[in-house]
């Protein structure tokens, strides 16, 4: 009779793994012929496919020279060396499922609106707090801010268009950030509530090395990353990255074990080839998307403070791709032409804190689940903001 029911579940094991099998090779076969009835259909030799092609192949392009080397290189790094040498403790005590709110929320934010990073570098730093142990409150927090209210653009926002839109845009990220990160953490409850009872991480135990260490080995490779935001002179910024560069290697090769080392490389690897493939396609998807859609039609859409109006500009905000202090401009001129101060508000809300290349990659990240609940909140909150801001008269 054992030896019968054993058979039994050695079967249903076997049939279980053979529909699982079978499930993942349809879906291989799904995406196969759709992506042949793409290329066989889709009307190519058009001109407003010619202009969508050739948008997306510009846009990656230029990701590729402006941001690849000097933003996301640097922030896959930072990630994988926060999830080998910065000790779990301390990222739970600070932004970990059980931290005060009190505390988490405002280090989540500041910390990420200290950064100048777009909504796409911004990633691989979430990702890397995530994994060692941050609730995904805090987390979503520093997701938000970090690209949304990064003090250059805060800067740039007053100069170009007003000091009053440069603190509400402030206040508003802020507000927003911590909404969200709230909302998360209680909507995922039972999702942080396992991930603080046992989180897997790139190492079983923490690295045996002093906080002063850590913390200087990231400084070194943060000066990498926002140097190259800043408004200085070519020469002065390459001086100061490989002045940086240096003290960073002679720190790993003297202080550091070896063997801690080629973990960071392999966790900075695992970062990348999950999340760059569907960048890629999330740029040129954009590109190929902004070509497509006409200027005319978004300016003539988002001029009121209207729901609808709010609404358009929140949600063409979270499909477009703006670089980092690209946003500014590119709102300023569509004010000019009659895009209404609330609209551009919520644009600049959702403009750099979400994009489509960002999106495909939280749901890589996070979940379909988690990731729509997310983009969804932004997207509802900033058209709030909007509403609230387009009201009132300076």
């Amino acid at each position: 009779m054992i030896t019968h029911i054993h058979g039994l579940r050695l079967r249903w094991r076997d049939w279980g793994r053979a529909i699982s099998a079978s499930a993942e090779e349809w879906k291989k076969l799904a995406w196969l012929i759709a992506a042949f009835l793409a290329f066989y259909a889709l009307p190519l030799t058009s001109a407003g496919a010619t202009r969508a092609l050739s948008g997306g192949l510009a846009l990656l392009q230029e990701y590729a020279r402006k941001h690849v080397l000097t933003c996301l290189v640097p922030a896959f790094f930072i990630a994988g060396g926060i999830a080998v040498y910065v000790k779990k403790d301390s990222i739970l005590q600070l932004l970990g499922p059980m931290a005060k709110k009190y505390i988490a929320y405002p280090i989540a934010a500041v910390s990420g609106g200290l950064l100048a990073v777009c909504s796409c570098t911004i990633l691989p730093l979430f990702a890397g707090i995530y994994k060692r142990g941050a609730g995904i409150g805090p987390a979503v927090a520093f997701l938000f801010t970090g690209p949304a209210i990064n003090v250059t653009a805060i800067i740039l926002t007053s100069a170009v268009i007003g000091v009053d839109f440069a603190i509400g845009r402030l206040l508003f990220a802020m507000t927003i950030a911590i909404i969200a990160g709230i909302g998360m953490s209680f909507i995922f409850r039972d999702h942080d509530r396992k991930k603080s009872n046992g989180f897997a991480t790139g190492m079983s135990d923490d690295v045996p090395y002093s906080n002063l260490a850590v913390i200087a080995f990231l400084l070194l490779q943060l000066a990498i990353l926002v140097v190259f935001g800043l408004g200085i002179a070519k020469g002065l910024k390459y001086a100061i990255a490989g002045l940086a560069l240096f003290s960073l290697l002679w720190l790993v090769s003297t202080r550091f074990a070896g063997e801690h080392n080629r973990r960071w490389i392999a966790e900075t690897w695992d970062l990348s080839k999950k999340i760059m493939p569907y960048l890629f396609i999330g740029v040129f998807a954009a590109g190929a998307i902004g070509e497509i859609l006409p200027e005319t039609f978004v300016t003539g859409a988002v001029g009121g403070n209207t729901v609808l109006a709010n609404a358009i500009a929140s949600v063409s905000g979270a499909l477009m791709y703006f670089a980092t202090l690209t946003e500014v401009p590119i709102i300023q001129k569509l004010m000019q032409l009659g895009m209404g101060r609330g609209p551009a508000m919520a644009l600049f809300l959702t403009g750099n804190a979400l994009s489509l290349p960002s999106m495909m990659v939280l749901f890589k990240l996070m979940g379909a689940r988690q990731a729509v609940t997310y983009i969804s909140i932004i997207v509802v909150l900033s058209v709030a903001a909007g509403m609230w801001w387009g009201s009132l008269t300076f």
